[in-house]
């Protein structure tokens, strides 16, 4: 070994800084393109207008125009309602032509829905190939570190170490499919934390607890702003109180990972359940009807973009930008239930909405995926980007059940829903609609026990109608942790469930089992610490055992029938 030899082999920083420096210069000036460049479909950016109105000018952005009432948003966030008959006649005409453009954007939306509902093409998506991505960079933190320490410790390589920076570049300029994305996906996990600061102000009105992979919230199904206002397309049904509670709390994935194929909310999909839960604890559906209209369009929905289901239960199709009435523009107004954020039009950081991908949503500056709010369709979720199960019904579980308290009834066309006023005691609704030249009213209400009251008042007379429901539940206040009442859940090679208990939670214990179409096909009331339970007849697939106590809710186990 000759001297130049020797002070390489000796030399205490083989990497000086400078060398250091070019390599993370490189780095950064790879990565950068791609953080702007990730995103494959754009939105129209709407730029507030100056609208002028009988009460003076009105600075804000086009949002939509529902029985002569115009809703604009203002550069806060705040939600508008103004009678279209108070503006400008060439206001009048530039919303006319501005509404006319959405039917016609909605119209093609849904045409292309038609289309490609079985070809939402993995290139809009994060798809697999960010598994292949993650792979890629590992194995080149894997060389990179390989050729670092052979270098390091080869003396007739260090002068290569001036080398390492220039090799460095060209493998990450070469590995075209590693981009943005694909870094950030380490960082998917939702914490609990930012659950509960989302779900924060609506409490004590809604309640919430977590375990390894949820985060639960209960609700009584009834917001705290109006409801049914503006309906023209009405179903005949009312809001009324929901129990979910307990172990029919909406589940909200609290671990969500991307799907390698995401699947698109459309006409094909979803269309029996929500999508999405409100801050405000009352879940978002599908934008489109079991029937495959779009409800907006149709008229179905109030001017928050809600109405009620055959079940009488209260529900949005579209996300509530109302709720930004009350919590930050920056957070989130609601979360899919395959574990992602819904914001609106807002970045959670507060800058201006960035450009939406397909999916209607992209990774935020923390790497962690979101959906954004629109007034055209699809609204808030294009596809369903985090994994989720769909059942034979066309529904996602685990999620919470509505239950009605009287039939279903018939699409009443023509009418219109011009008040829906509460109660001061908070136990019923005085509804009003008007049928051409009539004024009718649907008055009706509850009792803590379940007795449901509804009168039908007409120019012909009244029609009492009686009912009994369940009992009217309350939230649990304040955050509480699910607790584990079993200590585990196996199926032996007979095909018998193995229940194992904890010994603390063993007495008057409510099992339930459910199969993949969120069907109950199994109940018992256990009392014992060790319960076997045969599955004769059960076909093959997966199925949710919930377990219930009088003083705690246990996990959800999920487990596998061969």
């Amino acid at each position: 070994m000759n001297a130049a030899e020797k002070s390489y082999s000796t030399d205490p920083n083989p990497f000086p800084m400078k060398t250091k420096i070019l390599l993370l210069l490189c780095i950064i000036s790879y990565l950068l393109p791609l953080k702007i460049t990730a995103h494959d479909a754009h939105y129209q950016d709407a730029k507030p207008r100056v609208w002028n109105t009988h009460n003076g000018p009105v600075t804000a952005t086009f949002f939509l125009l529902k029985n002569q009432d115009v809703l604009l948003e203002e550069p806060n966030g705040q939600i508008k309602t103004i009678p279209l008959l108070s503006f400008s006649r060439n206001d009048q005409q530039f919303i006319a032509q501005k509404q006319a453009w959405i039917q016609k954007i909605n119209q093609l939306q849904q045409l292309k829905s038609a289309q490609n509902s079985t070809l939402n093409t993995q290139s809009q998506q994060p798809n697999s190939t960010e598994v292949n991505n993650r792979r890629d960079l590992l194995w080149i933190v894997i060389i990179l570190g390989f050729l670092a320490i052979i270098i390091r410790f080869t003396s007739r390589l260090q002068p290569l170490r001036f080398v390492l920076p220039i090799l460095a570049t060209i493998i990450l300029l070469t590995a075209s499919s590693f981009t943005y994305k694909s870094m950030k996906w380490m960082g998917l996990s939702t914490r609990i934390s930012f659950l509960d600061s989302a779900f924060s102000y609506y409490k004590p009105s809604i309640a919430t607890r977590s375990d390894n992979n949820y985060y639960y919230v209960e609700s009584t199904g009834l917001p705290d702003h109006e409801t049914m206002l503006g309906i023209t397309s009405w179903q005949q049904q009312v809001p009324i109180p929901q129990c979910y509670i307990g172990s029919n709390a909406w589940s909200i994935p609290v671990n969500p990972t991307i799907a390698a194929t995401p699947v698109p909310v459309n006409q094909n999909h979803f269309l029996r359940g929500a999508i999405a839960l409100a801050v405000n604890g009352i879940p978002i559906f599908n934008p489109y009807t079991n029937t495959g209209v779009d409800a907006f369009l149709d008229g179905q929905l109030d001017q928050y973009g809600g109405h009620s289901g055959r079940a009488d239960d209260y529900h949005y199709h579209i996300a509530p930008t109302i709720l930004y009435n009350k919590i930050p523009k920056t957070s989130p107004v609601a979360f899919a239930l395959d574990g992602f954020a819904v914001y609106g039009n807002l970045e959670p950081d507060g800058s201006a909405q960035k450009s939406l991908d397909a999916n209607h949503g992209h990774y935020g500056s923390d790497g962690i995926y979101h959906y954004h709010s629109s007034a055209t369709a699809p609204y808030m979720i294009g596809n369903m980007v985090g994994t989720v199960t769909e059942d034979a019904t066309m529904q996602i579980i685990p999620q919470a059940a509505a239950k009605g308290v009287r039939p279903a009834l018939t699409p009443l066309k023509g009418a219109t829903i011009t008040h829906c006023h509460p109660y001061p005691a908070g136990n019923g609704f005085k509804l009003t609609y008007t049928l051409g030249t009539e004024k009718d009213t649907v008055d009706y209400s509850w009792t803590a026990t379940g007795d449901y009251t509804y009168k039908f008042i007409t120019p012909a007379g009244t029609t009492t109608s009686n009912y009994k429901g369940q009992a009217i539940c309350k939230v649990t206040v304040g955050n509480h942790k699910t607790t584990e009442l079993i200590s585990a859940v196996f199926v032996d090679p007979n095909r018998i469930i193995q229940i194992i208990s904890q010994q603390e939670s063993q007495l008057n214990q409510e099992i339930v089992i459910i199969n993949s179409a969120g069907q109950i096909i199994y109940s018992t009331s256990n009392q014992s610490k060790q319960l076997q339970i045969p599955t004769d007849g059960w076909p093959s697939g997966i199925y949710y055992l919930q377990s219930k106590s009088p003083r705690a809710t246990g996990k959800t186990h999920k487990f596998l029938l061969h």
